[in-house]
């Protein structure tokens, strides 16, 4: 035992003293054992370095994208989990739009009840007492999902009478809208009024065809 502490002893002090740069690659059998086993763990370092760069590069690289892919699936999950969170709410929303959708489409005429809507509207004006000078129904104007009948419309009479006209063209159980609207006088004297307005109303191209099925 005193044998090697000797003998580490030694080897410690030429390795204290050695003359770096005198050390020469051709004589390192000569170099102390100290030397001689740091070199070798460096080389073992060295070699295990390039080992496991080479073995484990590749596999380093697999694991840099499954996280990545980790990362992108963990956010598309959170996402979908608020969204199934909020289904409930939104079926319930949808549920109460196709209800809504049901009822204005009931209120939607076919092109076979358009006849009996223009006369509703003269009756309207015939019931304020106004003069009907003009309701005709232009060309149609089809759309996606729907087709347009436009009116023209234009009828005599006092103020109010005409405000109570529009106000009932906007009550029919048929949806009306009315647009293009203009107030003139008649004369520069009285009181009567000229009312023109585009009215239209809609009918859905389904509804039109079950219409005209004979």
């Amino acid at each position: 035992m005193s044998w090697d502490r000797e003998r580490w002893r030694s080897e410690w002090q030429r390795f204290q003293n050695l003359d770096w740069q005198a050390l020469d690659i051709k004589e390192a059998g000569e170099w102390p054992s100290l030397l001689k086993g740091l070199c070798g763990v460096l080389a073992f370092l060295i070699m295990f370095g390039g080992i496991s760069w080479w073995l484990v590069g590749e596999k380093r690289e697999q694991l840099a994208t499954e996280q990545r892919q980790e990362v992108r699936l963990l956010s598309e999950y959170r996402s979908k989990a608020s969204e199934v969170a909020y289904l409930p709410e939104i079926q319930s929303q949808l549920a109460t739009l196709e209800e809504q959708m049901v009822q204005m489409r009931a209120m939607l005429p076919t092109s076979a009840e358009i006849p009996s809507l223009l006369d509703s509207i003269s009756d309207a004006a015939v019931d304020n007492r106004l003069t009907i000078e003009t309701i005709r129904l232009r060309p149609t104007v089809s759309k996606t999902h729907y087709i347009e009948h436009p009116l023209d419309i234009q009828v005599r009479g006092g103020y109010h009478q005409l405000a109570q006209f529009a106000a009932d063209i906007s009550q029919m159980a048929r949806i009306v809208t009315q647009h293009d609207l203009t107030l003139v006088p008649v004369d520069q004297q009285g009181d009567v009024l000229r009312l023109s307005l585009l009215a239209r109303t809609y009918s859905y191209i389904e509804a039109v065809d079950e219409g005209s099925t004979p």
